[in-house]
Order: structure tokens, then sequence, then C-alpha cells
């Protein structure tokens, strides 16, 4: 799914850039900054937000199924 129409991203590119900023606190804009790109609106940060509890939450319980 699609969650920011500017950029293009999806919940899995979400996913996978927590994946690679997972040795640090990601932030959205360490995940925008792993995308190669930066927030144009800002509409899309509180969803990227929830996406990122999400993927920490499921690394933190083992790395399990996620959510798609």
């Amino acid at each position: 799914m699609i969650v920011c129409s500017c950029n293009v991203i999806t919940d899995h590119d979400v996913r996978a850039a927590v994946k690679t900023t997972a040795h640090s606190r990601p932030s959205t804009c360490k995940v925008y900054g792993c995308l190669g790109c930066n927030a144009q609106c800002g509409r899309c940060a509180r969803t990227i937000r929830g996406i990122m509890d999400e993927a920490l939450a499921v690394a933190a319980a083992g790395g399990g199924a996620q959510k798609t």
C-alpha cells in the first residue's frame, strides 16, 4: 500500500528502512533518508510512524510474521 503519495513510498519500503536503521532509534526523518527522499507535505508522517512502531514491535517480539 502506498503511504506517501509525494514520494511513492509503500508500507513495505518503510518496514525495510526500519530494518536497516534498527541499530539506532529510527525516526521518520531516518526512514525518508534511507529511502533517498525527504518529507514533502507531511501528511504521511503519522502513518509512517505507526508502521515503524508496528515493525519495531514485531522485531522485539522475535521477528514473526508481519502484517501486510
